[in-house]
């Protein structure tokens, strides 16, 4: 009953589990009924955008925009920046945010348990973290699933069906994330373990490094900054 969704259509799905949740199509209704207001709209979409939200904290989910713009748009001074990733659905985003000064302590508050219910949320000093991020966690499932379907190809390029060799990756890639961050040795020290042991994981790990799997991924990560950076 705390819950106002603008959108441009008149139903949302996905909320029928909650019907106390009101719908509006007019933002300028939204605002007016809200204490807190979240944006979270395509950034070439933010023109379109019309209310007053002076008085509000407002929370931006956009990539792209500025607080700046966003403060001149919409007269709002309580302004939080922030990127979770689609691995909130799993309560498993990792989501910066970063705080202009006129922030309160409970507006701090509320916005480190919004995000921390759906995985770890962290405040970062500047607001360009925030556009860093962007590239480095905001991706969610996107490069790991890009490693993971090369996987996939490969195995199936050397006989194993396309079943199983779907249902082992997948299964790595739960194994890996779950281990990698359980685990007291940093990532550079996993390498380094699996390496120094000379196997058949170790004769993998040194041929992808030498045929450039660090500045792929660097090369990667800086498009996609620069992306965030609206270059």
């Amino acid at each position: 009953e705390d819950l106002i969704l603008s959108s441009r259509r008149p139903r949302v799905s996905g909320f029928e589990a909650w019907p106390a949740i009101r719908t509006t199509t007019d933002n300028a209704e939204l605002a007016r009924l809200s204490d807190i207001v979240m944006l979270s709209v395509r950034p070439e979409d933010l023109e379109g955008v019309e209310a007053d939200l002076s008085g509000k904290l407002v929370i931006s989910v956009m990539a792209r925009v500025p607080m700046t713009e966003i403060t001149r748009r919409f007269g709002c001074d309580r302004m939080v920046r922030s990127m979770p990733n689609a691995s909130a659905e799993q309560a498993q985003s990792f989501t910066p945010w970063h705080a202009a000064s006129e922030v309160t302590a409970g507006d701090r508050a509320f916005v480190a348990d919004f995000f921390g219910a759906s995985g770890v949320a962290r405040e970062v000093p500047r607001e360009a973290d925030i556009d860093y991020f962007t590239g480095l966690t905001g991706s969610g499932v996107a490069f790991p699933a890009l490693m993971a379907r090369a996987m996939i190809e490969h195995a199936v390029e050397n006989g194993i069906s396309a079943d199983l060799a779907d249902t082992a990756v997948r299964q790595l890639m739960l194994g890996a994330g779950t281990y990698v961050s359980q685990s007291s040795d940093s990532a550079a020290e996993i390498v380094k373990t699996f390496i120094d042991y000379g196997g058949t994981t170790a004769a993998g790990l040194c041929a992808m490094i030498d045929r450039g799997s660090d500045s792929v991924v660097k090369a990667g990560l800086d498009a996609a900054w620069k992306r965030a950076l609206g270059n």
